[in-house]
């Protein structure tokens, strides 16, 4: 979970049942029909303490939006191994942390995926989701040692063409997953799809 100063001095079980409290409330209802009301009955709190720490309701919707992009950042990127050198391999374990991610933080992912999905996101908010991408990007693709590749094959553009693989097919999940509960996900099915098209990729690319 990520600790920010903005709970300074809260019990860190207090924390997480506010924050999933409000996550919840605006996965569900957006951010007009959201009531605090509801957080604070959720979250088992008086309604003073949540505005203590936050000013107004914006206030705390923003701040979920900038705690799930920082969770995203360190708790899953962080954890990409960035050292692995064979392009395929790395995308497997990708997959397994990204499951572990997943399961982990239900909430957040949803509450995110919803904004997302629905394209709820402001300039401001699009250009902080971009630049979180390209770090992605940086970890997910960057030393890659290339003599994995058959022989004679033109690596770069083999390298484009699974890149484009793999980004169609996280498209594609994101169109079938729209509007669906992230938390009762089959994760071991779509896993196992996806590591099915690294086999296939791994066959038609690679020595």
């Amino acid at each position: 979970m990520v600790i920010t100063k903005r709970f300074e001095n809260l019990d860190v079980k207090k924390q997480k049942r506010i924050i999933d409290a409000a996550l919840n409330e605006f996965k569900e209802k957006g951010f007009d029909q959201a009531s605090t009301n509801q957080i604070v009955k959720k979250a088992g709190i008086g309604k003073g303490m949540l505005f203590y720490y936050f000013k107004t309701k914006q206030d705390l919707y923003l701040y979920l939006i900038e705690y799930c992009l920082e969770m995203v950042e360190n708790e899953y990127f962080e954890e990409i191994n960035s050292k692995e050198p064979d392009l395929l391999e790395r995308m497997k374990q990708i997959v397994v942390v990204k499951m572990d991610f997943l399961s982990k933080y239900p909430e957040a992912i949803n509450f995110i995926a919803t904004i997302i999905l629905n394209d709820q996101i402001d300039a401001d908010l699009k250009s902080r989701i971009e630049t979180l991408y390209e770090t992605g990007y940086a970890r997910i693709y960057g030393n890659i040692d290339y003599t994995f590749f058959k022989e004679g094959m033109d690596v770069q553009k083999a390298f484009n063409l699974i890149r484009w693989s793999i980004e169609g097919y996280e498209n594609e999940l994101k169109r079938r997953l729209k509007g669906q509960d992230l938390s009762a996900m089959d994760y071991d099915s779509y896993v196992k799809e996806f590591l099915d098209y690294i086999n296939i990729m791994r066959a038609l690319y690679y020595k």
